[in-house]
């Protein structure tokens, strides 16, 4: 691999760490944090619909306008006046930057894969490798480093606040935890001894659950968060090179036209393979916001107390970080059916172990080998689920990358939406009824590549047969 091209991974990797160990780790601390009327939940709420609304309307135009390195650049400075926005945590100031968040992060995320997606295949043709293979590695190598924001996100605030609280001994004794748990509307939650974040799986203060912590270290964690946005910000606009996609797109149009790419992402849906597709990135959002929410609350915080919700989301970012660099490499001489069908019977055979299994605090290895799974299938839904946007729509990346924005946001959306209203048993039903019929349809968009393939081999053996007579 060229040094420049893997500086430029290596930049644009360590940038998006930065920035999600900031946002990740206020991410799982935000419903505790500002708790009064729901006013966490709902700014997270506003980001994840932002980020719909952006990825649909004018994120291919942005990125055509600006380029990927400064599209890049500009919504990583939102990241950061939403982590300020929380010094003071009121409606008028976390909503608006939530919404500002909202619209940066479709663009962020599209301009990433753009970049890689591009880099990789300028380095395929030098070095005769297949693009795939390249694509895969190069997503391979950024999950890699990315994915390990959970952990360090999640360590600083577990280290943080572990120093002035002991631990949570108040909700050891539950025994309805896990697909026993009851249907509990959100009204109740408020109502009961301790207020439950949906997001977080942790509990705001109440006078018989833990306390909240204190300004001083509230105000230690977000300062090290805003320290790390402001690090991502300066490392990815000094060192991260910029990059020409529109001479590598057909359907990009560089001539600042605005309305081409306003309509490009719904004219994407023209693509059947796009729309077959849909189900299961909607599900890649759905499986992760079950994870961060429904099974840190209905399993481990019901059964071990909240103290042990960072560790296991930090065995499940690591584990995710590890799968992805590997299964990135493994890519090229695997089938990518292969690693999806994996990833299937990995979390079929997880929810059917959610829906028997009643966890309990001396079970403590369990609730970590759950988390390890969670993180291996995770790995390929990111990473290879992403480069095969990269590789099915080479001709339109962009409005590709912000179709597959747009799908997992609302997974998202929808699985904190109903988080507070459906008991753990129906959650487990729609994710499982999710993923059947996003693996059916991904089957699909496989056999008409299989048939186009063979389609084109075919006809080019024709040519062939036809030069040999002439």
């Amino acid at each position: 691999m060229a040094l420049s091209h893997l500086k430029n991974i290596f930049v644009l990797s360590v940038g998006f760490l930065l920035l999600f160990v900031a946002f990740g780790g206020l991410q799982t601390l935000q419903s505790s944090l500002n708790p009064s009327g729901g006013l966490g939940a709902v700014s997270l709420s506003v980001t994840y619909a932002g980020q719909i609304f952006s990825a649909a309307i004018f994120t291919p135009f942005v990125i055509n306008k600006l380029g990927c390195k400064w599209t890049i650049s500009i919504a990583t400075c939102f990241y950061m006046i939403y982590t300020v926005a929380n010094f003071y945590a009121r409606w008028y100031t976390l909503i608006p930057a939530s919404v500002l968040l909202g619209l940066g992060a479709s663009p962020l995320w599209t301009a990433k894969c753009t970049y890689l997606t591009v880099s990789a295949r300028r380095h395929a043709v030098k070095s005769g490798q297949k693009d795939m293979h390249v694509i895969n590695q190069y997503f391979g190598i950024f999950f890699f480093v990315f994915q390990t924001s959970r952990i360090w996100g999640n360590l600083i605030s577990s280290l943080v606040l572990n120093l002035a609280q002991p631990n949570d001994e108040t909700i050891l004794n539950n025994t309805d935890c896990g697909a026993k748990e009851a249907l509990i509307l959100s009204a109740n939650w408020s109502q009961s001894a301790g207020n439950y974040s949906e997001q977080t799986g942790n509990w705001s203060q109440t006078s018989s659950g833990p306390s909240q912590p204190s300004d001083v270290l509230v105000y230690i964690i977000l300062g090290v968060y805003v320290g790390c946005c402001l690090f991502a910000l300066l490392l990815i606009s000094l060192f991260l090179d910029p990059i020409d996609h529109l001479n590598e797109n057909t359907n990009a149009d560089g001539n600042g036209n605005f309305w081409a790419p306003l309509l490009a992402t719904v004219k994407h849906l023209q693509d059947k393979r796009q729309c077959l597709l849909i189900p299961l990135t909607v599900y890649s959002g759905i499986v992760q916001g079950f994870i961060l929410s429904d099974y840190t609350k209905s399993y481990v915080t019901c059964s071990l107390g909240m103290q042990y919700v960072g560790y296991v989301i930090i065995v499940y970012g690591a584990t995710t970080s590890v799968f992805s660099y590997v299964f990135g490499k493994l890519s090229q001489y695997i089938k990518r059916i292969v690693f999806f069908t994996s990833a299937m019977v990995i979390n079929i055979s997880s929810i059917a172990a959610l829906f028997l299994w009643t966890p309990h605090r001396y079970q403590l290895g369990v609730f970590f080998v759950f988390s390890g799974l969670w993180g291996i299938s995770d790995a390929i839904w990111q990473t290879l689920l992403n480069g095969f946007y990269g590789i099915l729509f080479e001709d339109n990346r962009e409005a590709a990358f912000a179709n597959y924005l747009l799908w997992k946001s609302l997974g998202y959306v929808l699985s904190f939406g109903y988080s507070s209203f459906l008991g753990i048993y129906v959650k487990l039903c729609i994710l499982l009824a999710t993923l059947l019929l996003g693996m059916l349809f991904y089957l699909i968009v496989e056999y008409i590549e299989f048939k186009k393939s063979h389609i084109q081999v075919h006809s080019f053996k024709e040519i062939e047969t036809v030069s040999e007579k002439v």
